[in-house]
């Protein structure tokens, strides 16, 4: 099993902070959202262009969330075969900071898509970038081997060098939040709040 595969974003994000959280226009392009995690393998598409992304279907290992900087929404980065030939592959997702098309293909095959639409014109492919390289997507800075996961709540990215320590953190508190009753959890949180109105100054 994927490290991070059972954990959601939103118990990542309580630790992580707002700058490894992609922004909320990259959203899963199918519901009910699926959960993915994995490995981050990064591409670069310049605009106008995706035939990097569509060498990375044959090189990403099994696993991977293939992970690209796109230049433009004006151009589908990949197509229903792409996505068909990439789940084949194994490949876990991919979280695009562009668009893609034959969403009804890509949907009814399931392959997880996180991107920020659709668009039917394809792109072109004569653009030759490093693999490997970190991209900018969804806001967030992405090396490759970050855990990236994705949920209905969006998407994160766990730093390599703080993987396990984040894991670990997020299993914990969300297992504390498990043991607990609501009636215990309310009553924590209004003592929370109320102190935090204390210091503040309220008073009512």
């Amino acid at each position: 099993m994927t490290e991070g595969s059972a954990v959601p974003t939103t118990a990542l994000a309580d630790f992580l902070g707002r700058e490894q959280v992609m922004d909320l226009g990259i959203r899963s392009l199918w519901t009910p959202a699926p959960h993915v995690a994995g490995p981050a393998f990064t591409v670069q598409c310049p605009p106008g262009d995706n035939l990097m992304l569509h060498a990375a279907i044959h090189r990403a290992e099994p696993g991977a969330v293939i992970v690209v900087q796109s230049g433009d929404l004006d151009y589908a980065l990949a197509g229903g075969n792409v996505c068909a030939v990439a789940q084949r592959r194994g490949i876990a997702a991919f979280v695009l900071d562009g668009v893609i098309r034959d969403l009804g293909e890509v949907r009814a095959m399931g392959f997880p898509v996180y991107a920020r639409g659709t668009i039917p014109i394809p792109g072109d492919k004569k653009a030759v970038t490093p693999f490997g390289a970190p991209v900018r997507c969804g806001g967030v800075l992405v090396h490759a081997g970050d855990l990236v996961v994705a949920d209905e709540e969006g998407v994160v990215v766990v730093p390599a060098a703080r993987q396990q320590q984040v894991l670990a953190d997020a299993r914990a508190k969300r297992a504390k939040e498990d043991a607990q009753s609501l009636d215990d959890w309310a009553a924590a949180h209004r003592a929370r709040i109320d102190q935090a109105l204390a210091e503040h100054g309220f008073q009512g």
